[in-house]
């Protein structure tokens, strides 16, 4: 049975420093596993190992499931010896996010609403991530309903940064993103509507991708049709995000978008040649969007990496101006379309920037819809006119450094004050707009330690593209070898 991840006095008062097995890549653990050199069983002592000895620093890891791990690593380490074919994520431990269901294990959305829910099935992306043959762990912290790119709710507290335990880790997929910079596993799945991914990453130095709509199809959902939220991976490295992604993307018959990319891709060589590449890179996305000076000495500082690798880098950005009626009209339609019955009967639990976005989008009048379909269309033809110029947007993932964890959001940066709790998001509210694939990779630290991701965009459908470019920027930076100073 699920099981809080609280740490009861019968289990080990610390582990192992992070190193061995708990310091290997996805792509190396589901190797070694093949190779027999060690086995699924050694992998989950060493995932819980780790569990047992940072956890208590993070708040990531919120619910358990020890017993049912261990009746999962047996099995696998059955299938190893057996002879079969194995799948290609076999015996690897992993826990996920809380918003995403999973059959037999509590799952909260972070809400109180929901603190004992444990769904009899599970969501689309977990059923692919067993069926590749993962071994399920437990959960990750998550804001409630994932509002928010900061990971805090009223069951479980907040999640905080591995870096500097007094700072944000980001969200919605904190929890996930903290573990992994953690080194309690080396990838996890995730979601992101705007920057879910993408500025958790950002915060714990890890990597985070947001594919094009369709490659992971969203199921089930009560509108099949909906855009703006995906699902993603998250990941140490670009190597482990293609991993994932080659298990993980695909059509499914209950969701009606095509899949723009077929999931073989993802299996081809990450390593490819940049010269050449046009890249347009903007510090305020050409709005004049407020970002952290040292934020900006840091991604400026790395752009001559890709002028080592032969690409072109200028100062260019498309016409986002309609990005922000696009972003802002769609999310609080999504929010009333699926949460609006649900908060009506639970005001009183539910957190107000919830509350906020339901309430938004109950007010949307029919003008509201049609003036930003018109929007998302100019928006549109802008996107793909600039990726006629260019190859690639490359921008910054979030536009501060991680920030007190006691704060519910940053409401000003640069002295520029703020309207909502979405604001301080823009960075990558804006790009979740475009519907383009976005990835945030490691691209440095702050002066104190603190990491800072760099966000880089392709065309629709070029998410292989996408991870080609960000794999050649990391291995030319190496960042995200970085680790962060936990015990």
């Amino acid at each position: 049975m699920a099981r809080s991840g609280a740490s009861p006095a019968t289990r080990q008062a610390a582990g192992p420093a992070a190193g061995g097995i708990s310091a290997l890549s996805a792509t190396e653990l589901t190797a070694a596993i093949r190779r027999r050199d060690i086995s699924a069983r050694e992998a989950l002592d060493a995932h819980f190992a780790r569990i047992d000895a940072v956890n208590g620093q993070l708040n990531a890891v919120v619910t358990e499931d020890r017993e049912g791990a261990a009746a999962l690593a047996a099995t696998a380490d059955a299938l190893t010896v057996s002879g079969a074919e194995l799948p290609p994520l076999h015996g690897l431990p992993m826990t996920h996010k809380d918003t995403n269901n999973t059959k037999g294990l509590r799952t909260t959305q972070g809400s109180v609403i929901f603190r004992d829910f444990v769904p009899d099935f599970d969501d689309l992306i977990i059923a692919r991530f067993k069926a590749a043959g993962v071994v399920t762990t437990g959960k990750t912290n998550v804001p409630e309903f994932a509002a928010g790119s900061h990971t805090f709710n009223d069951i479980f507290g907040t999640t905080v940064n591995p870096y500097d335990t007094a700072k944000s880790a980001g969200g919605s997929s904190g929890g996930a993103a903290a573990a992994i910079a953690a080194r309690i596993q080396p990838l996890s799945d995730g979601s992101d509507m705007g920057g879910s991914l993408r500025i958790p990453a950002s915060f714990c130095n890890v990597v985070g991708f947001r594919p094009s709509v369709g490659v992971i199809p969203v199921a089930p959902t009560r509108n099949a049709w909906a855009w703006l939220a995906r699902t993603g991976t998250m990941a140490r490295d670009v190597e482990d995000i293609a991993l994932a992604m080659a298990a993980v993307a695909g059509p499914d018959p209950a969701v009606p978008y095509a899949v723009p990319v077929a999931a073989g891709r993802f299996t081809e060589p990450l390593r490819h040649d940049l010269t050449g590449l046009r890249i347009g890179w903007s510090p305020d996305f050409g709005l004049g969007v407020p970002v952290e000076k040292e934020v900006l000495r840091v991604l400026e500082s790395q752009l001559r990496i890709f002028e080592d690798l032969g690409a072109t880098v200028e100062e260019s950005a498309p016409d986002l101006r309609d990005a922000d009626e696009v972003f802002g009209t769609t999310r609080a339609f999504d929010f009333a379309l699926g949460l609006g019955e649900l908060v009506a009967k639970h005001l009183d639990v539910v957190k107000p920037e919830v509350r906020w976005n339901v309430d938004r989008g109950r007010a949307h009048t029919g003008q509201d819809l049609v003036s930003a379909a018109l929007a998302r269309t100019r928006l549109d033809t802008s996107v793909r006119r600039f990726f006629g110029r260019y190859d690639v947007f490359a921008s910054p993932t979030a536009q501060l450094l991680p920030f007190e964890a006691s704060l519910r959001y940053p409401t000003s940066i640069n002295g520029v004050e703020f309207e909502t709790y979405l604001d301080w998001m823009r960075s990558a509210c804006l790009i979740s707009a475009t519907g383009i694939p976005a990835i945030s990779v490691p691209a440095g630290f702050s002066d104190g330690g603190l990491p800072v991701g760099l966000q880089l965009t392709m065309n629709h459908g070029r998410d292989f593209e996408l991870l080609q470019v960000a794999y050649g920027f990391e291995q030319a930076t190496g960042h995200a070898k970085r680790q962060p100073p936990l015990g």
